[in-house]
């Protein structure tokens, strides 16, 4: 394929099809989704029917990208335009050099014809192949205006040599334009092999995530420890992982630890710790230690695999701005035909003399510099570049119309637990009563070895802050749990109770001010009572993100507006709020009302994103213009939600937003540039200038573009169309560059 009208005419072919619901093409990675009964057609079926159309296709195998044939495509089309562009230059230079007539024994014409004949029917027979099947389905595409553009400068130049003597021509022009057929030629297959060189870059974002994953692993089995393939390795299979290696499948450290560097799947530079049960991603690097996992996903069910498949899925997606493109070339190359004939028949009858000359390389010129490969590449393009780069960055965009959509967010509401905190209470504070000889690490050993014995969140926060700190803990005895109020127990002799104000005035033990915690904070206190007597308090509380504020400023600095969704209390609320720069606060919100409520944010006429990672989370996610899940959620979360962030990092939110704006930002652009150079350089090739200088004749310095009367010369329409191709997919390739934050917002 190589323009929007061939996107088209694949679409249409494939509908056509008994049993296909729906087909949606892809310029830039050259891919097709069809939707399909398969009990009505096949694989088969389709792949006749993109055949009949004039196109070639095959299925793609184990969802991978199969590098060989581009390659051979490549090497094709690069021996294809050297051969053209080097017969237009030899043509060219014999045409130059009168006296090379001489040296002849026969008219310098016939050997023109020789080398340019070899170019028109090898080099070009693609173009031909292509508008042939077009035309036997009463249709059009880039490839006719070539083949009609340079079949009418090589056939015209033919006749002239073989029949020039003849009484027909009577002594009128015979000039030859083998040189503007082959340059023509020459030019178009240049400009598509670096359009497929460039589309080949675009593409390295999958590239790269693929071949990121090690081919062998060291696996231990039945007492021995063998290297074997990758693709041998079964759930359940102990992997071992040394220093410095890459791990091959997702699975859970077993033994040793170490610290891995994860930042191909999340984006992020810093190493993660890696303890015994904590779990690995296949293609992530490990650090300085040797550990050994067992294997839980492999093949397909990686980490790795699904993020691959998901950026597929949206690299071959359409953005509705594309469809609108696409359209609109779908009628561009039949309106250009009627143009190019209207303009031979203007020429030819008020043309200046040789009317007959200047009529058919001005239809020529109009044919080759309408073509709309620009067009048709502008927005898979960028879309292709876009969402690669998201994936680098650890921000997953499900679909081109996801990343379409995000760029209009105007509100952003952000789920409470596990989204903004941390999602698991964890010590803020631990104050001691040094009047009664009581030190922190005391009080913290005490708490800990009678929480040890509850199942109470806030007994699990002290007692991992106590074994965070290498605190020793004692056999409780006496343990006694308290529903809604706390624990006790005796610890080396010493009556202990961990609890409420309430659970405290309950034992006599008066509770003091400066181990109160403020009205306004997140945090929960427990009280510690030794012996009947109050010995200190620890907080606990569910604590922010430290990129939370980070990313809620972002947010704001790009315009949007940060809102707080959550079922708890508002107190906590509008305390992590308040640390979070958040000013819009709804608390106290039933799971089930959750979408409700974004549903009401939407009626006030805004673009709403939603972030969440809970089960609960998912209806809202779902309603919202834009759900975003954290990818440390849940399946469910994840499933409703149209852009995921891989590490949970809420940095990929406004990242995710910039990266969507600056995507659309050179999508405009490109489609800008389409368009606006064909209805600029239409008209001219068209001879739109010929009033201007018909009187004096054009300027010497514009006489190699303009010629005599200010008609655009054919070998440079075709140079400027070739030019305009490129030029889109290198201001996509820009994307490549994109790092997230102010700088790129602004870029």
């Amino acid at each position: 394929m190589t323009c929007a009208a061939c996107v088209s005419h694949v679409e249409h072919a494939l509908t056509d099809v008994e049993g296909v619901a729906s087909a949606s093409v892809n310029l830039a990675t050259e891919r097709v989704s069809v939707e399909y009964a398969p009990g009505l057609t096949g694989i088969a079926d389709l792949r006749h029917a993109v055949e009949d159309a004039g196109y070639g296709a095959a299925p793609v195998i184990n969802d991978s990208w199969d590098d060989a044939p581009a390659d051979g495509d490549l090497r094709g089309l690069k021996l294809k335009f050297i051969g053209s562009l080097a017969a237009a230059v030899a043509i060219m230079a014999l045409m130059a050099a009168p006296a090379a007539h001489d040296l002849l024994p026969f008219k310098m014409d016939y050997l023109l014809l020789a080398l340019a004949a070899p170019v028109q029917l090898w080099a070009g027979l693609v173009f031909y192949k292509s508008a042939w099947s077009a035309a036997r389905r009463l249709t059009s595409n880039m490839n006719t205006l070539v083949a009609v553009g340079t079949s009418v400068a090589f056939a015209y130049s033919a006749v002239v040599t073989l029949f020039g003597d003849s009484a027909f021509f009577d002594g009128r022009a015979t000039d030859t334009y083998f040189d503007t057929s082959t340059a023509i030629i020459g030019l178009v297959l240049f400009g598509r092999f670096l359009e497929a060189r460039a589309k080949r870059r675009a593409a390295n974002a999958i590239h790269a995530l693929m071949g990121l994953q090690p081919a062998t692993a060291r696996v231990a089995r039945d007492g021995q420890t063998l290297d074997i393939s990758i693709e041998d390795i079964v759930v359940g299979d102990r992997v071992i992982v040394r220093p410095g290696e890459r791990i091959p499948v997702d699975g859970v450290v077993e033994s040793g630890s170490s610290s891995v560097d994860e930042s191909m799947l999340t984006g992020e530079s810093a190493p993660v710790a890696k303890l015994a049960g904590s779990e690995v991603y296949g293609a992530t690097v490990n650090g300085r230690g040797g550990i050994t996992f067992t294997a839980t996903r492999v093949g397909r069910d990686t980490m790795l695999a699904n993020i691959v498949k998901l950026v597929e899925e949206a690299q071959g997606s359409k953005a509705p701005i594309q469809r609108l493109a696409d359209l609109i070339s779908s009628y561009f190359v039949p309106a250009v035909i009627g143009i190019a004939a209207l303009v031979f028949a203007v020429w030819l009858a008020f043309g200046p003399d040789p009317s007959y000359v200047t009529a058919i390389l001005t239809a020529v010129a109009v044919l080759i510099i309408a073509c709309p490969c620009a067009m048709g590449l502008a927005t898979p393009t960028a879309i292709m570049v876009g969402t690669g780069k998201g994936a680098e960055l650890g921000v997953l965009i499900r679909s081109a119309e996801a990343l379409e959509r995000a760029h209009g967010v105007d509100v952003v509401v952000l789920d409470k637990t596990g989204t903004l905190t941390r999602g698991r209470p964890a010590v803020t504070s631990v104050s001691a009563d040094a009047g009664a000889g009581m030190e922190e690490n005391d009080l913290l050993s005490l708490a800990a070895s009678v929480e040890r014995l509850s199942e109470h969140p806030l007994a699990e926060a002290i007692v991992a802050e106590a074994e965070r700190r290498g605190l020793e803990t004692a056999d409780a005895d006496d343990f006694t749990a308290i529903p809604g109020k706390g624990a006790t127990g005796t610890v080396g002799g010493l009556s202990v109770a961990v609890g409420s104000v309430r659970m405290m005035r309950e034992l006599g033990a008066e509770t003091r001010s400066e181990f109160a915690v403020g009205g306004d904070s997140a945090a929960t206190t427990a009280y510690v009572a030794v012996d009947g007597r109050l010995a200190g308090a620890i907080s606990v509380a569910d604590t922010l993100k430290p990129e939370a504020a980070a990313a809620v400023a972002e947010l704001r600095r790009q315009g949007i507006e940060v809102v707080m969704l959550t079922g708890d209390d508002e107190r906590v609320a509008r305390a992590i709020a308040s640390e979070a720069g958040i000013d819009r606060v709804i608390a106290e919100v039933l799971p089930a009302e959750k979408a409700a409520e974004v549903e009401r944010i939407m009626v006030e006429g805004k673009t709403v994103a939603m972030v969440g990672d809970g089960i609960n989370d998912a209806p809202a996610l779902a309603q919202a213009d834009i759900g975003i899940a954290i990818g440390t959620g849940t399946d469910v979360a994840i499933e409703a939600a149209d852009i995921t962030l891989v590490g949970g990092d809420l940095r990929g939110v406004p990242t995710a937003i910039a990266l969507s704006r600056t995507t659309m930002r050179v999508i405009r652009q490109n489609l800008f540039w389409a368009f606006a150079y064909n209805v600029a350089l239409i008209p001219v090739a068209a001879g739109i200038l010929y009033p201007l200088f018909a009187a004096n004749g054009t300027p010497e310095a514009l006489r190699p573009a303009l010629g005599e009367y200010g008609f655009l010369n054919p070998i440079l329409a075709a140079a400027a169309m070739a030019f305009s191709s490129v030029t889109v997919v290198a201001n996509s390739l820009r994307l490549k560059g994109f790092r997230g934050g102010a700088r790129n917002e602004r870029s």
